[in-house]
């Protein structure tokens, strides 16, 4: 476990300023569907360095946001020291450390695929208020969308530790079976970053599942993602893809 939790530590920086927020349609779908307010408490967890917290606490939302690793804790706190409704806390999917029944809704950006799913369940029943909702959302990268997309995948493959065992369709496929027998609700939106080549490093160091930066196989996946970029690059950026995946329902025992 200690593994896990610490497997971002020496990315915190990449991670904050090169991974892809949240659309702000997913605030509205929540409005629509799940009855969110600017009142509603919120719970994100594994929280990292924000991302998602940002979207609530823009809302006006009060946001608990819950992660066990130090580094990317404390990183959220700097960024977001200037929301007042931000409260950090030391804990994980599986405790939390928050009251009984005290949590309109329960939010996981990118990172469902690290909780132990059972222990996560049951914590989840108990720090939710009656109706309340858990909404699990992933940015799901575009692999095979434009010819830059597939040589940026073929890298990923290429240089990858672990990539083949974490990348989305691996750790999505759960999902249903944790709100199950309940129903589950999905909707996607469109969600894109630009890069120069610069950005496009930041954003390949930023990925747990590639080499160590500084590492040898890092400089040799670099020099394969230059001559990627320098193909495919229009006015010296490239375009990253994704389908924002929102993952949403209730749970029972």
């Amino acid at each position: 476990m200690t593994k896990t939790v610490e497997r971002f530590s020496n990315r915190v920086e990449d991670y904050a300023k090169y991974r892809p927020g949240y659309p702000g349609e997913i605030i509205h779908l929540l409005r629509e569907h799940c009855g969110l307010t600017k009142d509603s408490l919120i719970a994100d967890i594994g929280s990292g360095t924000g991302k998602l917290s940002e979207l609530f606490l823009q809302n006006g939302n009060l946001v608990f946001a819950v992660e066990p690793n130090s580094a990317m804790r404390t990183a959220a706190e700097q960024l977001l020291s200037h929301e007042k409704q931000l409260r950090g806390i030391a804990g994980s999917a599986e405790s939390t450390t928050l009251p009984d029944a005290s949590i309109d809704f329960i939010t996981a950006g990118q990172a469902f695929h690290w909780f132990d799913q059972p222990k996560a369940k049951l914590e989840f029943l108990r720090i939710l208020k009656p109706g309340g909702w858990v909404v699990i959302i992933w940015n799901e990268r575009r692999l095979n969308a434009t010819p830059f997309l597939k040589a940026y995948e073929q890298i990923l493959l290429d240089y990858g530790t672990d990539y083949r065992e974490v990348r989305h369709e691996n750790t999505s496929k759960d999902i249903a079976g944790f709100f199950a027998p309940n129903q589950l609700i999905v909707r996607a939106f469109e969600n894109n970053q630009e890069f120069d080549f610069e950005g496009l490093k930041g954003r390949v160091a930023s990925s747990s599942y590639t080499p160590e930066p500084g590492s040898l196989a890092f400089l040799r996946m670099l020099e394969a993602l230059h001559g990627v970029f320098t193909e495919y690059a229009v006015k010296g950026r490239v375009v990253v893809e994704y389908d924002t995946r929102v993952y949403f329902g209730q749970l029972s025992t």
